[in-house]
């Protein structure tokens, strides 16, 4: 039972890392042709990963990092697993706006394409929003990878 929970909670934490880092890069390509059409297809597709592959990988994590933490005896209190709670807290804080904001811009470019006009100002706001909400996800990701090698005794 062990290794097959160790084996689901390390190929949902590769979803979720993988997800993210393939969202991030396809959305700023799209962003930089500055092509409606492309912004538009990116946009709708990568909102559809979002909901498929992330949301899937948020809900087994820490289901299966529960499974994990009683069968190998640890306290749910541990140091370095209060730390990973409250990174996997903050990377949610931050990608449940990128979720409404990728919808958002999918919309605004499909619009944009529909109607033959320019992007709209609030497009470019909301992506630099999207932009820098990344940064502390991807770095809370990196960080709970490391606390659950490094298990550091604080």
């Amino acid at each position: 039972m062990y290794e097959w929970l160790k084996i689901i909670h390390i190929l949902s934490g590769a979803v979720l890392f993988g997800t993210g880092a393939g969202i991030a890069f396809f959305m700023l390509r799209a962003h930089m042709t500055r092509n409606v059409v492309t912004m538009a297809a990116v946009g709708s597709i990568v909102v559809l990963a979002d909901f498929v592959f992330t949301a899937t990988a948020v809900v087994v994590q820490p289901i299966s990092g529960l499974g994990l933490i009683h069968l190998q005896g640890y306290s749910l209190t541990e140091p370095w697993l209060m730390a990973a709670y409250g990174l996997y807290v903050l990377i949610g804080i931050c990608w449940l706006p990128v979720v409404w904001i990728q919808m958002e811009l999918a919309k605004m470019a499909k619009r944009a394409q529909v109607e033959g006009e320019a992007l709209p100002p609030r497009y470019f706001s909301l992506f630099r929003i999207w932009f820098i909400l990344g940064w502390p996800a991807f770095a809370g990701v990196i960080g709970i990878y490391w606390l659950m090698v490094a298990k550091p005794v604080f």
